[in-house]
């Protein structure tokens, strides 16, 4: 059965408990079969600097060369380019890091090859070009292109609107059809992204001519990274984030076509398809580094309740399904069958061996988790919960609730290793 502590009255470990013994490190290090996937932002760091709790579990997993000693991965919603991400990494605790190791919410997108050769428009902000040829899209447009091309498009840009009504504008109906949409991150000036999006998707993404009936349009392939409605940064409130882009650019459609917009894929924390991702990551680490065990346990160090723990869940609940349907099992709500399409893990991709059996959700309090804040929620019975997860994610409470929550990722690493000692010891953790 498994366990799963009260945040709100856990306090993280009684103890520092760093007396592990030399050999009992050794027994779980020496060739693992779990990895460890850190959340960065209010797990490793805040802003731009590292957590000293974040240098002091790094260090604990460390040989005496300074190489970690089990295999690391790194998974953010941020959309930052990953060779950036992996220096700063690097330079924070002192070790080598791959780019190929750090997870971002567009990343999985290597996996939608059939999409990599399309004329793909690419919504976010800078280097968002960049960051989809990276992924392997080869043929790729920004909402700004499209604007140029189709100047009488934008007339909520109020400037663009006086240079049409001077002339001062040149058409280009040669411009490649629009084939599908990447959506890295929210854009700048919404105002106009939205209402050149929602042409494309009227269009099937060639805005020449005006749909003869705006309910029969088939809709272009949408991939959307990174639903978080909200996001934490320097001010006293948190900002929207990408979201709410979604949401308005969801309901500008609804409102036009009578239609809820399809997602293709949906892809970043809490998706399954970013865990699987991950798992296949650690696999590839693993055999990088020598181990000879397959990869069982995947542990997840997060801070965000509703995103890293929802997620880690979501996969742990999705995993075992596939273990159900392997033994004949399954049911006809499984979590295999009951997702929407656009948290399908494709069967095509070219992934490593899924081998995980259980991912562990570990919660820290260092980050947009708040213990003394859900306590004092709790005292308040007439609050109504508020659920800010995308549409095509079900508002599940008790996935939000992690398998262990501790103070800060040093002590999650402690509970980790100790975890595993007693596995080793032969004692029944699940």
């Amino acid at each position: 059965m498994r366990e799963y502590d009260s945040p709100s009255r856990d306090d993280g470990y009684s103890t520092d408990n760093s007396d592990i013994s030399t050999g009992d490190l050794d027994s779980v290090l020496n060739d693992p079969d779990f990895g460890i996937l850190f959340d960065v932002d209010g797990v490793l760091a805040r802003g731009s600097t590292p957590l000293d709790p974040a240098v002091r579990a790094i260090e604990r997993l460390k040989d005496c060369d300074g190489n970690l000693r089990v295999p690391v991965a790194y998974v953010t919603n941020a959309t930052n380019r990953s060779h950036d991400k992996a220096a700063q990494i690097s330079k924070w605790f002192n070790m080598p890091v791959s780019p190929e190791n750090v997870i971002h919410a567009p990343t999985p997108a290597k996996l939608l090859r059939e999409y990599h050769d399309r004329h793909v428009l690419v919504i976010g902000q800078e280097h968002r070009t960049e960051i989809a040829e990276d992924l392997g899209f080869s043929n790729v447009c920004t909402i700004e292109e499209v604007a140029k091309a189709y100047p009488l498009l934008d007339m909520v840009d109020h400037d663009n609107r006086v240079a049409i009504a001077k002339g001062q504008y040149t058409e280009n109906p040669n411009f490649p059809r629009v084939e599908a949409v990447l959506m890295i991150g929210e854009p700048k000036r919404w105002e106009s992204n939205l209402q050149i999006l929602i042409d494309l998707l009227l269009t099937e993404g060639k805005p020449t001519t005006a749909p003869s009936d705006v309910h029969k349009v088939p809709q272009l392939p949408i991939i959307a990274c990174n639903m978080d409605l909200q996001f934490m940064a320097e001010a006293c409130m948190p900002r929207f984030g990408h979201g709410a882009f979604l949401l308005c650019l969801e309901a500008l459609y609804r409102k036009i076509t009578g239609h809820d917009i399809h997602y293709t894929a949906l892809i970043g924390k809490p998706c399954e398809i970013t865990y699987r991702f991950a798992e296949h990551t650690i696999s590839r680490i693993a055999k990088q580094m020598g181990l000879q065990k397959k990869i069982k346990k995947l542990y997840f160090i997060g801070d965000n309740p509703n995103v890293d723990i929802v997620g880690a869940n979501l996969y742990d609940r999705y995993i075992r399904s596939l273990s159900n349907h392997e033994n004949g099992n399954s049911t006809d709500n499984d979590a295999v069958n009951s997702l929407p399409s656009s948290r399908l893990i494709p069967s095509n991709v070219e992934l490593h061996e899924q081998t995980v059996e259980r991912c562990h959700s570990v919660l820290v309090g260092t980050g947009v988790y708040n213990p003394a804040k859900i306590e004092a929620d709790n005292q308040n019975a007439h609050k109504v919960p508020i659920y800010h997860g995308h549409r095509d994610i079900a508002d599940e409470p008790h996935l939000a609730m992690p398998s262990k929550y501790v103070s800060d990722v040093y002590h999650g690493i402690q509970h980790i290793l100790e975890r595993e000692i007693s596995r080793s010891d032969s004692v029944e953790i699940d």
